[in-house]
């Protein structure tokens, strides 16, 4: 209901403009010709006095002078009470569309002379003008979608809205921003004018969605190109350069004629039908524009130049050379600007063998290869002439953004770099604001990224051999310390326990060859310790050894010394039966090894790693899992992997990491021994219950062969 009543309201608001505007059109060429023409006025007049004879020199008299002027001015309203009205009959459900149909009537109307004209100093006239420039800030204010972003950016139009009509209710008072010194008048429109320009950038940046960016690109080309010539033509009209009756008309007409643009993208971007991509129409209306300028300046400086240099009367050879310069440089000027242009919006896609040659130029340069991805994506960003560009390679398993320039944001694209056959890496970027790729910045891409893969790869291969210069490292310091740690725990060994029990050793046999003669028994019992402490300083020795490499696999080999352990759990429990947690039977575990009679010959360390994991893995089975059956399987591949897998039906593993007592090595030195050799181990859970052991450990193929 509400918003039915305010679009009748704007509906009505724009007929009674459009009626008043034109009740007070003979008023306005009533005063035209009798004064404003001919004499002056102290209004708004549309082009300073002239004189009946200059009229008569350019087949014109003062009614057919003011009557341009009139359907110069009438007809400028008219299309913009047009475009509102239009912007009323197809979108009048939205509340932009009727903020903007008022604007335009308002704006409309109050522009021309005609009203100031023909009804100086009226109140409607000057609300009427309060109403165009409130309107037109609350506009862009709230375009597109209606509402606030920021209050504080909208506080400067709120300011102006509430000083602006005083001027209507108390004029020629202090209240009348009109009768304020200059720097405050001007204080009041310049800060509404940077807070919706603010406020549009920031929508434009960070809020809007791409149809709202297009509405927006539309709206500013609009103005840009409206106020841009308002200005221009403007400042001809100061320079004095044109002084004819005629001239003035044509300048008016231009000048309003330009001003039309401004409806017109308006109706356009609130409507959204047809929205055309806007970038094309602006990039040829800053070609021609500033074609034209330039083409203006020549020939204006070579008819000054010109005339100084051949001073004849009539002016004709000099302006005959200037127009031939024009004429040799039109065509190349034309396409110079065009390439200038188009650089700074798009990028360099009109060029794409000079950018290769600038690429190669950059990286023929002597850099470091960790300098080449910084330099390849300042390259890239700038070629393109897009706000932001990376450079992503996968290190590890895990993308990294190895280089980067410009300011990120969340509208990123990826570009995959491929080089080989294979994908060396990704490019990230981001369009222009408000844009997408389109299929000249892809087809650009295709062509640098297929020179930038080498460069990437080449990048890559460096990163990997410094990564693998750090692994090898630390696992160099790694076998130091475990080497340095065995040292110390083999000197310990010898020192603490060893060296003393030697000694005692030579002493007991010093004593026994002492009491031999003597006393016999006294001699014999010493002898019977000795013998005692001998055997237990042998196994002392043998534990040792075994510790280090057990004697199962220098005897029997891998698969025997399985077997071998196999057979040992076995004769440790009763028949049919395993070992409980507390030492106790277990009955019912069966162990199987499926594995070839022979292997052949691998590296101890291998050996060694195979058989700590199975021996460890049996007795978490034989302890922990109360399985009933448990297999061991073992195999070498030809591609030189040995795998170990044991396997069993019990409850299941207990994913926390624990040592098995004395020789134990845990769930997580079972892991690491395979990790040493480039191998891995997993401990897993079974689907239908139990526990799987799986490993693998590469043996290298130089150190394989038949065992003798």
């Amino acid at each position: 209901m509400l918003r039915g009543a305010s679009q009748a309201l704007v509906l009505l608001f724009c007929l009674g403009v459009a009626i008043t505007y034109l009740s007070f059109v003979p008023d306005y060429y009533d005063r035209l010709v009798s004064e404003c023409l001919v004499f002056g006025c102290e209004d708004a007049a549309p082009a300073p006095p002239t004189s009946a004879a200059a009229l008569r020199s350019n087949g014109m008299t003062i009614e057919s002078y003011a009557l341009l002027y009139v359907a110069i001015d009438v007809g400028f309203t008219l299309s913009f009470v047009a475009a509102a009205l239009t912007l009323l009959a197809q979108a009048r459900r939205e509340p932009m569309a009727c903020l903007a149909a008022a604007m335009l009537v308002a704006l409309g109307a109050t522009f021309p002379s005609l009203l100031y004209v023909a009804a100086s100093g009226s109140f409607a006239v000057a609300a009427l003008d309060a109403v165009g420039w409130i309107s037109l800030f609350a506009f862009f204010t709230l375009f597109p979608d209606g509402h606030i972003v920021s209050y504080r950016l909208a506080a400067p139009v709120a300011w102006f809205a509430a000083v602006k009509p005083l001027k209507a209710f108390w004029p020629g008072t202090a209240l009348d921003h009109s009768t304020w010194p200059l720097v405050w008048q001007v204080t009041l429109f310049l800060l509404p004018i940077a807070s919706v320009l603010g406020t549009q950038i920031y929508r434009y940046r960070r809020r809007s969605a791409p149809e709202q960016r297009q509405q927006s690109k539309w709206v500013l080309y609009g103005l840009t190109v409206g106020f841009g010539a308002f200005l221009a033509i403007s400042l001809l009209f100061a320079s004095g350069l044109f002084r004819t009756p005629m001239s003035f008309v044509i300048l008016n007409a231009l000048l309003h004629l330009f001003l039309l643009v401004i409806p017109v993208t308006l109706a356009l971007a609130v409507l959204r039908r047809r929205l055309w991509d806007v970038d094309p129409v602006a990039y040829r209306t800053v070609v021609y524009a500033s074609l034209t300028a330039c083409v203006l300046a020549i020939y204006g400086f070579s008819i000054f130049y010109f005339g100084q240099w051949f001073a004849s009367e009539d002016g004709l050879f000099p302006s005959l050379l200037s127009t031939a310069i024009v004429a040799v440089v039109f065509a190349p000027l034309r396409e110079r600007l065009q390439r200038v242009v188009k650089r700074l919006l798009k990028g360099r896609h009109d060029d794409p063998y000079g950018t290769l040659a600038e690429l190669r130029s950059l990286l023929v340069r002597p850099m470091p290869p960790e300098a080449m991805p910084d330099a390849l994506t300042t390259f890239l960003r700038k070629a393109l002439r897009i706000p932001y560009a990376a450079i992503g390679i996968d290190v590890g398993g895990t993308e990294r953004v190895v280089a980067s320039s410009g300011t990120p944001s969340a509208d990123v694209r990826l570009f995959d770099i491929w080089h080989g056959g294979k994908k060396s890496g990704v490019l990230l970027a981001i369009p222009r604001p408000g844009e997408t790729f389109t299929a000249e910045d892809r087809k650009l891409l295709d062509v640098l990224l297929g020179h930038a893969g080498p460069i990437v790869d080449n990048y890559t291969m460096t990163i990997g051999m410094r990564l693998l210069a750090e692994d090898l490292q630390r696992s160099r310091e790694k076998l130091v310390v475990a080497r340095e740690e065995e040292r110390r725990q083999l000197r310990r060994n010898l020192h603490d326990e060893l060296a003393p029990r030697l000694a005692a050793l030579g002493l007991s046999a010093t004593a026994a060859e002492m009491y031999v003669k003597r006393d016999p028994e006294r001699a014999e019992a010493l002898l019977s310790d000795l013998r005692r402490v001998i055997r237990s300083t042998v196994e002392d020795i043998r534990s040792l050894v075994h510790d280090m490499r057990p004697a199962a696999l220098e005897e029997w080999g891998l698969v025997g010394a399985l077997r071998e352990r196999i057979r040992e759990l076995s004769a440790a429990r009763p028949e049919g039966g395993g070992v409980d947690r507390g030492g106790a039977a277990a009955p019912g575990l069966r162990i199987a090894l499926d594995a070839p009679d022979a292997l052949p010959a691998m590296p101890a360390a291998a050996e060694v790693a195979a058989f700590r994991i199975a021996t460890e893995a049996l007795a978490n089975v034989v302890r922990h899992s109360r399985a009933t059956a448990c297999t061991v399987r073992l195999s070498l591949d030809e591609s030189g992997r040995l795998t170990l897998e044991v396997a069993d039906d019990g409850v299941g593993v207990d994913r926390r990491p624990r040592a098995t007592g004395r020789g134990g090595i845990g769930i997580e030195s079972m892991r690491e021994r395979a990790a040493e050799l480039g191998g891995h181990c997993a401990v897993e859970r079974r689907p239908d219950g139990g526990t799987r052991v799986y490993a693998v450990i590469p043996i290298p193929l130089e150190r394989k062969g038949d065992r003798s």
